[in-house]
């Protein structure tokens, strides 16, 4: 299931599932809405944006809530989550799913929201997105991760990064499956239990922020994946930015922990994570992996659809013969 694309004059609603939005971060918050307004769309504010009720965030619920409100909420056309943080799966037992399940609409994030976008992607199908954070966009040095936003909400363009962005082989071969991933500390929670998501036959994409990770943390966590067969049910794997002060890469750990009997094709990117170069990724939708090419991983099917521009202007005809009729 593949939410409407995003036009100018939509309206983004803004919500904060993680960390709260205090101090300096509310003028980054105000800042990065006059950007997107400039950019000709409207901006919605989820109305417990700026709580902080339990000192540490806002509550479960009230978390729940804003992104349940945004979902129902018919002129909101995107959700784009402030900021990552600590505890975005604090409101998994609220979120409605039957709701966001008949109310499908972009909603993007990263870091921390890693947990939500794959959770509702396993629960309703829906196809949700790995991306820039709505402050970010303010704190950003370039516009290269808004400028992704646009290019895959807006202009419904499927390339992952730039031309200009490479990607490394790590171990050749081809393959073909659904994205998933984010985030690995994030992924790491989504293994088992309630709120556990399906690897079976996928491409798994993971990044992890370096100066809150050491590399034993990193390998601890890809050990809990291998132990509980997730490299067993993965097509191949897609890595992206990590940085750490020891410069002990990510994918050195990941060779460490998989050995020499890997059947699947790796690859390194640098343009999703923790970094200034934040491109768009579809959670639920069919990719491609080939070594052999300069551009080794591909999108093979659109992720928003064009549709309902259509059925618009044809409600918009029906609208005017009807009042003509009159």
């Amino acid at each position: 299931m593949k939410p409407n694309k995003l036009k100018k004059g939509d309206t983004i609603g803004v919500v904060a599932p993680s960390d709260p939005i205090v101090g300096e971060k509310i003028n980054e918050i105000k800042m990065a809405k006059n950007i997107i307004e400039k950019k000709g769309f409207k901006v919605k504010f989820s109305k417990n944006l700026f709580s902080n009720t339990n000192g540490y965030s806002s509550t479960a619920r009230e978390k729940a809530d804003d992104i349940n409100d945004m979902f129902a909420d018919k002129s909101v056309k995107m959700i784009w989550c402030a900021k990552g943080g600590e505890n975005s799966n604090s409101v998994f037992d609220y979120l409605d799913f039957d709701l966001i399940k008949n109310n499908p609409k972009i909603i993007c994030g990263y870091s921390d929201i890693t947990s939500i976008t794959n959770v509702i992607n396993n629960k309703t199908g829906l196809v949700t997105f790995s991306g820039t954070n709505f402050k970010t966009i303010a704190t950003d040095e370039t516009d290269y991760s808004l400028n992704e936003v646009i290019k895959r909400f807006v202009e419904c363009d499927l390339m992952l990064g730039n031309v200009e962005d490479k990607d490394i082989t790590i171990k050749e071969g081809q393959a073909e499956g659904i994205l998933i991933g984010g985030n690995l500390s994030l992924i790491y929670g989504l293994v088992c239990g309630k709120y556990a998501i399906d690897f079976q036959n996928k491409i798994l994409f993971l990044e992890e922020l370096g100066y809150e990770s050491e590399p034993a943390l990193v390998s601890n966590h890809l050990y809990y994946l291998k132990q509980n067969g997730v490299f067993d049910k993965i097509k191949g794997l897609w890595i992206g930015n990590y940085e750490h002060e020891t410069e002990i890469s990510l994918e050195s750990i990941v060779l460490d922990v998989l050995g020499d009997d890997i059947e699947f094709p790796i690859i390194k990117s640098n343009y999703f994570g923790h970094t200034e170069k934040k491109t768009v990724i579809p959670i639920g939708t069919m990719a491609r992996i080939d070594t052999s090419l300069d551009k080794k991983i591909i999108l093979t099917e659109n992720c928003v659809e064009n549709i309902p521009i259509v059925k618009e202007v044809i409600d918009n005809i029906k609208s005017k013969f009807l009042k003509f009729k009159k």
